[in-house]
């Protein structure tokens, strides 16, 4: 989802499973009536496309027919949540919060509800809520997402200064999913500023494998230069500069390399 990722957490869109061949027009009528709760599920993930295409007029007259099927869907009142929270206008955010908690309140164990739910709560700045919706979430074995929820958690900790809690919530998501890039970057930098080089070398490191070594953002590239000069690697130091000036000149973190370079701090911040 394009909007979702401007934020520092992300809303994760379920995918139910449902064969988009089977949400054509022509048939719709009849699969509504022949087989309600199939229909629902269609509708559902039909508007979870639209809203990942961008559509969202498409997406919303899809969550309102899987809605007048059966009102109480939980999936259906999750998207629709997903959905309002997606466009973001103050009236629409507003009745996100109803779409959530009537999803979460229909079905409790639904872990992707919470989750979104979360993200949702995190955007309102409402820290603690999304903090007990990750957990449950985290806590939900079975959930394929499981790791995220940590990621989403560990975010959050690091929003409130909670670093303990925070690097916790990284390893977590790395038990779960040991490719958890996020997760990686996160506990490298946490490692950098404590100036425990080993461990953050290492995460860096493998967050580039996960990653490729040319999808490295500014953020990333940055990281890498500060660590580089830490262990004393003066060449693999000046590749990372040259890729950062090369690919991110504007960016905060080139203009903190150029206030940084002739500084002689241990740790550069």
């Amino acid at each position: 989802m394009r909007r979702a990722q401007k934020h520092a957490v992300f809303v994760t869109v379920c995918i139910l499973g449902i064969v988009l061949q089977a949400c054509q027009t022509t048939h719709s009528g009849s699969l509504s009536q022949k087989d309600p709760e199939k229909s629902v599920k269609v509708r559902t993930q039909l508007a979870a496309e639209y809203i990942r295409s961008g559509d969202l007029n498409a997406a919303k007259r899809a969550l309102d027919q899987a809605l007048n099927i059966e009102p109480r869907d939980s999936s259906a009142n999750m998207m629709m949540g997903v959905l309002l929270q997606y466009e973001g206008s103050p009236q629409n955010l507003e009745k996100a919060d109803t779409y959530f908690k009537r999803s979460i309140a229909v079905d409790s164990k639904n872990a992707q509800a919470r989750n979104n739910y979360g993200t949702y709560l995190y955007e309102q700045k409402r820290y603690n809520d999304a903090i007990n919706q990750f957990n449950i979430a985290g806590a939900t074995l079975g959930y394929d997402q499981r790791y995220r929820a940590f990621e989403n958690l560990g975010r959050v900790y690091l929003k409130l200064n909670d670093i303990v809690n925070a690097e916790k919530s990284f390893k977590q998501a790395l038990q779960v999913n040991r490719d958890s890039a996020v997760s990686m970057l996160e506990l490298s930098d946490i490692y950098y500023l404590r100036k425990q080089m080993p461990n953050a070398t290492n995460l860096y490191e493998q967050y580039v494998r996960v990653v490729g070594q040319n999808n490295q953002s500014a953020r990333v590239l940055w990281l890498g230069i500060r660590i580089a000069r830490a262990n004393g690697d003066n060449m693999g130091m000046q590749a990372l500069i040259n890729q950062l000036r090369a690919l991110y000149p504007e960016s905060q973190e080139f203009k903190r390399y150029l206030q940084l370079q002739y500084s002689t701090e241990a740790v550069w911040k």
